[in-house]
This record gives C-alpha cells, sequence and structure tokens, in this order.
C-alpha cells in the first residue's frame, strides 16, 4: 500500500550542537522520524540530571539516560554530503553486503546498515518516484538470507536509465521505515528520500547492461559512493 512522507521531527534541520569555523557555525541535523525516539530519552536525561542536584541517588538513572540520549543523537545524525558523480549512487551508508545476477538481467547490489551508520538514505538516480509501496513480513537479522521476506518498502523511480527499483529492508532491530516523499514526487540525485530507524539494509537493482563498479565487502557512503562504472 503507498506510503505518505513522515513529517518533520520537532527539531527539523536544527542546529543542536556546532562549532566555529572561519566565521561559520556548521549545522548538526537531525533525521526527520527521529522524534518518537530521541525526545523522551533526552527529556529524561534532562529530568533526571536536575533531580541529582538535589539527591545524588538520581545519577544512576542520569548517567545511562545521558548515554543512551547521546547514543540516539549519533545514529539519527543526517550530515550534509557533497553528492558524488555517476548515473548511480549508494542510496545507503554501509557495507555492500552482496551482488547478485536477476533473472530479468538486472543486478542487485545489497547494502548492509548497521546501527553505526548514518540512517537516512537518499536517491541513487534522479528522476519521477513512480510507486512506494510498504510490503509487510518478518524482522529477522537484514544480513540473514531469510530477510528478503522482512518488513520493507519497495522504490520504483523513473529515470534516464528506466526504471529503477530500491528496496528498504528493516530488520531485527529496526522496525520503522519512514518515507519522505510520495509517488509523483521529482527527485534530484542524493536527495533525502527516507529513513530506516536503527539500520537494516538497502537494495538497488542496477538495469541490464549496467556494469557494478562496487565489490562485496566495500563500504558505501549514501549520496556519494558511485555504484556503477562505465
Amino acid at each position: 500500500m503507498p506510503i505518505s512522507p513522515s513529517p518533520h521531527t520537532s527539531v527539523p534541520d536544527g542546529d543542536l550542537f556546532a562549532a566555529p569555523t572561519a566565521g561559520r557555525r556548521p549545522r548538526v541535523t537531525i533525521a526527520r522520524g527521529a522524534t518518537p525516539w530521541f525526545a523522551p530519552t533526552l527529556a529524561t536525561a534532562a529530568v533526571t540530571t536536575a533531580l541529582t542536584r538535589r539527591n545524588g541517588k538520581w545519577a544512576l538513572a542520569a548517567v545511562p539516560a545521558c548515554a543512551l540520549g547521546a547514543g540516539m543523537l549519533w545514529f539519527f545524525r543526517d550530515p550534509e554530503r557533497e553528492i558524488g558523480t555517476g548515473r548511480v549512487i549508494s542510496p545507503a551508508d554501509g557495507v555492500v553486503q552482496s551482488i547478485d545476477a536477476w533473472p530479468d538481467g538486472r543486478t542487485r547490489v545489497a547494502i548492509f546498515m548497521s546501527p553505526l551508520n548514518v540512517h537516512v538514505n537518499r536517491a541513487p538516480l534522479p528522476g519521477t518516484v513512480t510507486s512506494v509501496e510498504h510490503v509487510a513480513g518478518g524482522f529477522v537479522p537484514a544480513f540473514n538470507k531469510d530477510s528478503d521476506r522482512n518488513e520493507r518498502v519497495v522504490w520504483h523511480f523513473d529515470t534516464e536509465l528506466g526504471d529503477i527499483e530500491m528496496v528498504q529492508i528493516a530488520g531485527a532491530v529496526a522496525r520503522r521505515i519512514v518515507p519522505y516523499v510520495d509517488a509523483g514526487t521529482k527527485v534530484e540525485q542524493g536527495e533525502r528520500i527516507g529513513l530506516i530507524r536503527f539500520g537494516s539494509r538497502v537494495d538497488t537493482y542496477l538495469p541490464a547492461g549496467v556494469e557494478v563498479g562496487v565489490e562485496v565487502g566495500q563500504k558505501t557512503t549514501a549520496g556519494v559512493t558511485r555504484l556503477d562504472r562505465d
């Protein structure tokens, strides 16, 4: 079924931290769709830290709450990227898990995202989103061969290379995929299109005749790493 885009978080593209550089303060942004996870954690950290001033015993709760809050901010970071060049670029940060020839001539490049990777996914090509479909399924680890039957969101893009399919796959921890755009939306290459909370896997299907430019085990950066080669 079609999926509507997620609304902005309560801190959309906001400055949470900044460091002075050449007269400019760079922003550290938080991914859209992350608020339900990190907002309660940060609130708990703030409250328990304040209570620690009254009673030191609250430190037993404040310390892990602050650590978890810092972890949430790290997990949901959304850095700016200088978009790479190439016909098809990686939609995800992670490691190339497999490269498989498909019966219809396409090649599937599967990228595994760990919980330490940036979770925001980007458009592999410029074009028009023709469909965004949610498919119900399980939640086995994304590196498991049975993860092909996991909860997932299937994207199709109308591009200069024809129809391009991309699949966001949930894993054992990632139980929520948050698309940012609807079908009919025109996107630029490297534009943010969705979020998988706490990692998982993203598959890109290269059209027949397009050679793969990455290898199994290679690290990828969303919006930067080229997946094809001339």
